[in-house]
């Protein structure tokens, strides 16, 4: 069972209707109690930094039993989007301190004269490490991008994925379970 993590800001239907057209079990969380028994964790997210990390911290228990989850009890943990950018250390786009998981940065793409902010449409990306998560991607893959942030790791050993749009940045990002 796969337990999406509701703090309020997500696609969250989206993300049911993939995991049962795909035929796997998932549910939509956010009581601590129930999600500290999770086996997988998956962070959605839309919306701003600041509002997402606020959103955990008023949820009483929220962020500690997230932090119980990643750390202590090492289980895989996704983040998706804005999911993605508050395993963090910070943003540009804030003031508050993301979780701080996995060693990176969220920063704002430079003003461009020739390619649009926010960063939207299909890129293809580069697998730069290849564990379970990259080993059977397709190279000519293309994803989807609707962003004004990106990450950028404080190591490459922490980049899984990277795309080009004006600068290279880190389109998937990993450290142990996360």
């Amino acid at each position: 069972m796969i337990t999406i993590v509701n703090y309020g800001l997500g696609n969250f239907g989206s993300l049911l209707n993939m995991f049962r057209r795909i035929g796997a079990k998932a549910s939509l969380e956010n009581d601590p109690d129930k999600i500290i028994k999770a086996k997988k964790l998956i962070l959605p997210g839309v919306g701003a930094f600041d509002t997402a990390i606020n959103e955990i911290n008023n949820q009483i228990g929220l962020r500690e039993v997230l932090n119980q989850k990643a750390m202590k009890d090492k289980v895989p943990i996704l983040g998706i989007c804005l999911g993605m950018q508050i395993l963090t250390e910070k943003s540009e786009e804030g003031k508050r301190l993301g979780f701080g998981w996995i060693p990176s940065k969220t920063l704002k793409f430079p003003k461009n004269k020739i390619l649009k902010v926010p960063h939207m449409g299909w890129n293809n990306t580069k697998v730069m490490y290849q564990n379970s998560l990259s080993n059977n991607l397709d190279a000519s893959a293309r994803y989807y991008f609707v962003h004004s942030y990106y990450v950028r790791v404080d190591q490459q050993k922490f980049s899984l994925m990277k795309t080009t749009y004006g600068i290279d940045f880190d389109s998937a990002i990993f450290k142990d379970n996360i």
